[in-house]
């Protein structure tokens, strides 16, 4: 098969607090690129001067999985970074990528959106928490406020009073070093919601699956760190076609809300009820084959393959290049697509 003319860097760090993409996927992502691609590279960004020889090789494409460096006074978005030299990204922008990484953030955002996310409120690092004035109702959830993977979530992460409230704050503080969100327990099902656009409309296909965690000691169904990393949970298709319809609307409206492009994840679980609400978003989620809930719910859903749905990734991403400039590879890559699809 003759590959298209186009080099895309793959963009990670070997900073494991920054790289939203392992080295796993990256080999992976990588395998399928090359094979499709004349000139693929990988980049390591872990600083300013790495980000500026990205910039210096030009690439049509970057492909996403490091957010942000630090800076001196703020956070420098890749994305932002990239756009702003004229290079082409997969995924999300800065404002979504802000709101996937403040969990409280993006839970207001959604709120004032009129979707359903449970009532929280936010406890600051060393800020200690009154009991007077204190309005959720118990149970509670406790989690890092910008953590994802679930770290900092365990066996003691569903507190039912207020002085286990207290313990639990600080032991996440100490552990993970973050402000902590404290939100209202929502005892439903479990669901993640892959979402993919549309190349020619603005529908988006959203792809639901249900995650059912192993009950821990105290019989709750919690998606722990330890849960996550050992992919112990059980996956299972979404075929109630109410519960599908009410999950991907709202997963839909949620991703609207935070303005996210391209492709993402929204975790959604039900309340006592059976409502949908809203707890996080991952907007660079992970892509490892077999393992990422994001390529599990690809399959499951509409049985694209590993290789379809990176490509179709790219895709998306390069149609952030200027129409003029991908006017002569525009057929090739559909031709490509059509042949690697679902």
């Amino acid at each position: 098969m003759q590959k298209i003319q186009k080099h895309i860097e793959i963009v990670r760090s070997t900073t494991l607090a920054l790289s939203s993409l392992s080295q796993e996927s990256c080999d992976a992502i990588f395998a399928v690129l090359s094979r499709n691609f004349a000139d693929v590279g990988v980049s390591i960004v872990n600083d300013v001067f790495d980000l500026e020889q990205l910039v210096s090789k030009q690439p049509d494409l970057a492909f996403m999985g490091l957010k942000y460096l630090p800076g001196k006074t703020s956070p420098i978005w890749i994305s932002d970074y990239l756009e702003k030299h004229g290079i082409a990204h997969t995924g999300s922008g800065q404002p979504a990528i802000e709101f996937e990484l403040n969990k409280p953030l993006a839970k207001q955002q959604v709120q004032d959106a009129g979707i359903q996310t449970a009532a929280f409120v936010v406890v600051k690092v060393g800020q200690i928490l009154a009991g007077k004035g204190f309005k959720l109702r118990f149970p509670v959830f406790v989690k890092p406020a910008n953590l994802g993977g679930g770290q900092g979530i365990n066996a003691n992460s569903v507190v039912h009073n207020f002085k286990d409230l207290g313990h639990q704050i600080k032991s996440v503080m100490s552990e993970c070093g973050t402000d902590v969100l404290v939100e209202e327990y929502l005892p439903g099902r479990e669901f993640s919601v892959a979402i993919l656009a549309n190349e020619q409309s603005e529908e988006l296909l959203c792809m639901p699956i249900e995650l059912v965690a192993p009950s821990n000691s105290k019989g709750e169904r919690i998606l722990s760190e330890k849960v996550k990393t050992s992919d112990e949970e059980i996956v299972l298709a979404v075929n109630n076609l109410q519960t599908r319809a009410a999950i991907t609307d709202c997963a839909a409206l949620v991703f609207k809300a935070l303005g996210a492009d391209d492709y993402g994840r929204i975790d959604i679980r039900l309340d006592a009820v059976g409502m949908p609400h809203f707890l996080e978003a991952n907007l660079i989620p992970s892509l490892i084959d077999g393992y990422g809930n994001f390529p599990k719910a690809c399959a499951l859903n509409i049985g694209m393959s590993y290789e379809a749905m990176i490509l179709r990734i790219v895709r998306l991403g390069l149609g952030r290049s200027s129409p003029a400039e991908d006017s002569d590879t525009e057929p090739d890559l559909a031709v490509l697509l059509s042949a690697a699809s679902i």
